[in-house]
């Protein structure tokens, strides 16, 4: 008995979703929950798994192909069945005879000449039709085939000089480029469009501004360095600087709660719960998987959901519910070597805090000059909640926490 394979729920507000691509070929025994098929929705990677176990049937969507929740993606067979081949296409009809290729010009004024004259014609090679006939009727006569024949041939008309190449091309448009054979052209996956029209909508909704400050990590260092084989025997989890900004965020967001609102309309709303977004690069783009209630877990626990959801992310495992909701957002450039930069937010929350790559510096520390491992902080927040001292003391507040991590744990 054959089963259809459709479509699954996709999650709140997404109905639609592209095939990545079918992990199974057509023939293929399955065994029952075993991956089909990857789907790419706007924020996730998704595998569709066998229903039962059996042969795969039919592909009905291919690769590529878009489809909504419900739609057929093919069918499975029962296991062991054969499979049918597909028909062969029919023959093609065979081609018409071709036309007979119509009679030169000039053949018929040919014919009525005399034989004197076509036999000149057919031994010099001559084109009847370039003949000018004077006989009767416009008959060509052998005297018209040695006027013609004594005639220089005129020469080839000169072919006009090319044009220089000009290059019209626009920008956004399919046309000819300059250089296409040296380009590559590659359709942007869902996930990739979706972060584009989000950045692009967060850019042309918010009253976007950046400040910036610079936090000493000495001493939230010295005390990682101090604990951390501790701490990962302990807990089984290695002891990161994320957990420190995670909790000095949300210390800050308590005493600043307009960077934890958003706008609804005409109203604010503001959240009395802190549901972190950690950004995290993966091969198919930048997601933002959310650690839930994250006031609530200990330095172990933010640590070990951090690298969970991160592992997800990379694998593509992440879903709908671990991407949505989230009130703030930390992105970390320093990985990737960045010392400085203008984080985009995430919509609809009202700020992001971008941390950088930690370098010595040389600064002035109790009047003296001190070599000092510094990380250059940013926070981008939407002005329309945020007014300028928000965000400053804001900011200032997680430095302060990030410099004396005691705070961290007095609550200070």
């Amino acid at each position: 008995m054959a089963t259809e394979i459709k479509v699954p729920t996709l999650g709140e507000s997404v109905s639609e979703a592209t095939v990545a691509r079918w992990l199974k070929k057509v023939g293929d025994a399955v065994a029952a929950d075993e991956a089909l098929v990857e789907l790419e929705t706007d924020k996730v990677t998704l595998e569709v798994n066998a229903p039962s176990a059996g042969t795969l049937a039919e592909i009905v969507a291919a690769d590529g192909a878009n489809v909504g929740v419900g739609a057929l993606l093919g069918v499975l067979g029962e296991a062991g069945a054969a499979v049918a081949a597909p028909a062969k296409a029919a023959a093609p009809a065979a081609a018409p005879a071709p036309a007979a290729a119509p009679a030169p010009a000039g053949n018929a004024a040919l014919a009525d000449a005399g034989p004197a004259a076509r036999k000149m014609v057919a031994e010099k090679g001559l084109d009847a039709a370039q003949i000018a006939g004077t006989g009767k009727d416009g008959r060509i006569t052998k005297g018209d085939v040695i006027d013609h024949a004594a005639k220089p041939a005129a020469a080839p008309a000169a072919a006009p000089a090319a044009a220089p190449q000009k290059y019209q091309w626009t920008a956004g448009t399919a046309g000819d480029r300059p250089r296409a054979a040296q380009e590559e052209r590659v359709r942007m996956t869902r996930l990739r469009q979706r972060i584009a029209e989000r950045l692009k909508e967060a850019q042309n909704s918010a009253a976007m501004l950046t400040t910036f400050n610079e936090v000493d990590m000495t001493n939230v260092m010295a005390l990682r360095n101090e604990y951390k084989d501790f701490f990962e025997k302990r807990h089984k989890v290695r002891l990161g600087f994320m957990s420190f900004f995670v909790k000095a965020a949300i210390q800050a967001l308590k005493e600043i709660p307009a960077v934890n609102a958003e706008i609804d309309g005409t109203d604010l709303v503001y959240k009395n719960y802190y549901d972190i977004g950690v950004a995290v690069g993966t091969p198919q783009g930048l997601v933002v998987p959310i650690v839930r209630d994250a006031d609530k877990l200990g330095f172990a626990q933010i640590e070990g959901k951090i690298g969970e959801l991160g592992k997800k992310g990379r694998d593509g495992k992440l879903s709908m519910d671990e991407l949505t909701g989230g009130t703030f957002t930390i992105s970390n450039g320093g990985v990737y070597g960045s010392l400085m930069s203008t984080p985009i937010i995430n919509p609809p929350q009202s700020a992001i805090l971008g941390m950088h790559k930690t370098q010595e510096r040389p600064v002035v520390v109790n009047g003296k000059i001190e070599i000092r491992p510094m990380m250059y902080l940013a926070l981008s927040y939407d002005h329309r909640i945020i007014d300028g001292k928000e965000a400053v003391t804001f900011l200032v507040r997680i430095k302060e926490n990030i410099e004396d991590p005691r705070r961290l744990l007095l609550d200070v």
